[in-house]
């Protein structure tokens, strides 16, 4: 088949719709990395967990 020449493939969107395919397609542009999460908050292993975490707590309640 040939393209119907809708323009949805030339915007810069992540995926469009392409009538042709009849399907959604995603733009080979856009390259989607994995991110890593990182934990940046406080844990119960660290040297001033009951005190940071009291402080927190009577911030709240007041």
């Amino acid at each position: 088949m040939e393209c119907f020449k809708c323009n949805n493939c030339m915007t810069d969107d992540i995926a469009y719709f392409c009538p042709m395919k009849n399907d959604f397609v995603t733009n080979e542009k856009f390259k989607l990395t994995a991110i890593e999460k990182r934990r940046s908050g406080w844990k119960k292993g660290h040297p001033n967990y009951e005190t940071h975490r009291r402080k927190t707590r009577k911030e709240i309640e007041v």
